[in-house]
């Protein structure tokens, strides 16, 4: 039973902004632990979410986790994901979708947050 990872930005008018979630997209295939990996975005950029689900599905997913690229769980994530979740599951009732919780408060995300300041502080160093 193949479980698919439905990763979803906001999206963005500028196509450099989105290839990162391609770039996040890639990586996770190559890792090879979900069979099947799909972008999508919530506005301004194409596939959406529903569009983004269903390539999900005709590809043999029997879940989808969609997974927000979001830092908090404001307004897009509990609301609209949610909606679009709920949209997802009521057009393919046969597939189980779930909701990931948003990026924010995971430790490693400090990690990260710690090494863009130690890179910025270099510059500051030399420059």
């Amino acid at each position: 039973m193949p479980t698919a990872l439905l990763l979803i930005a906001h999206g963005s008018r500028r196509t450099e902004a989105n290839a990162d979630l391609e770039f996040v997209a890639t990586e996770l295939r190559a890792r090879g632990r979900y069979a099947i990996v799909q972008v999508s975005f919530l506005e301004l950029a194409e596939p959406t979410i529903e569009a983004g689900g269903a390539l999900c599905v005709q590809a043999g997913a029997t879940d989808v986790i969609l997974v927000p690229y979001f830092l908090s769980p404001g307004v897009h994530v509990v609301e609209d994901l949610t909606e679009a979740r709920k949209k997802l599951s009521d057009r393919f009732p046969q597939v189980r979708f779930v909701l990931a919780e948003p990026l924010g408060r995971h430790p490693l995300l400090v990690d990260v947050v710690e090494q863009r300041a130690r890179e910025a502080e270099k510059i500051v160093v030399s420059g």
